[in-house]
């Protein structure tokens, strides 16, 4: 396997990641019924960040 496929992997694996961390703890952040609005930040920071990392990805795969 080749260098820049083992990169692609990985980022896209670790942007699955923090998509499902992003949307585990909104879950668990809505049905505990908490008034803060840091899980809710950090929610959002992990949901972006693996958006951002899968359509990185997308477009270096579509690229070469």
């Amino acid at each position: 396997m080749d260098l820049p496929a083992r990169r692609s992997d990985t980022v896209r694996a670790f942007g699955t990641l923090s998509l499902v961390a992003g949307f585990v703890i909104s879950l668990l952040s809505m049905s505990s019924g908490s008034e803060w609005l840091r899980p809710h930040i950090l929610a959002a920071f992990l949901i972006l960040t693996g958006l951002g990392l899968r359509i990185e990805v997308a477009i270096a795969d579509r690229q070469s």
